[in-house]
């Protein structure tokens, strides 16, 4: 296994479409699955996609810490887990905020209307289907990824610039505030 140099915003890797994986059981993409696992939980993150290193195909890996789920149990904590060639669809219209940041825009984060819940469907590291109902951090982190897959950065979904900032700077606000 192998720690995999992340790209940053402003490559072109990241504001393209990638491309389906054919095979999700090919030595090749169980190879990048484990390297991707060992460069999530080095970084550290909750998820890392295929395009942010560099390599475009519709996959991701994600986790649901202990201290980040949620009572539901659709936002439970969940292990680090697969998502290949996934389809996500809204589940109700309840749209809320949630605070994100991103392994490929380091020290800054933004406040992102996202669906609330969701279910998806892909394929797992076995080439096994899955199909989830989220919700909260879970949902979240599943439609983050997803958008990577689609060329599309965490900004880029912002409708409040005010709520965008470098973390220290943020923390600091909040504190302020409180």
């Amino acid at each position: 296994m192998a720690i995999l140099k992340i790209a940053r915003m402003g490559h072109p890797v990241l504001l393209q479409k990638a491309a389906p994986v054919p095979d999700p059981t090919a030595p090749e993409i169980r190879r990048l699955i484990a390297d991707m696992m060992e460069t999530m939980m080095d970084a550290p993150g909750v998820g890392l996609a295929a395009p942010q290193i560099h390599v475009p195909l519709r996959l991701f890996v994600y986790r649901v810490p202990e201290a980040r789920g949620g009572d539901d149990a659709e936002d439970a904590p969940l292990a680090p887990s697969v998502l290949i060639n996934p389809e996500i669809e809204p589940l109700g219209d309840d749209i809320r905020l949630r605070w994100e940041g991103c392994l490929s825009i380091p020290g800054l984060r933004g406040a992102v209307p996202r669906p609330w819940r969701i279910r998806y469907r892909g394929l797992d590291g076995e080439g096994a289907p899955i199909e989830r109902v989220a919700a909260g951090f879970h949902a979240g982190v599943v439609q983050h990824e997803t958008d990577h897959l689609d060329g599309i950065l965490y900004p880029m979904r912002m409708t409040d610039f005010r709520l965008f900032g470098f973390e220290p700077e943020l923390s600091r606000a909040a504190e302020r505030a409180a």
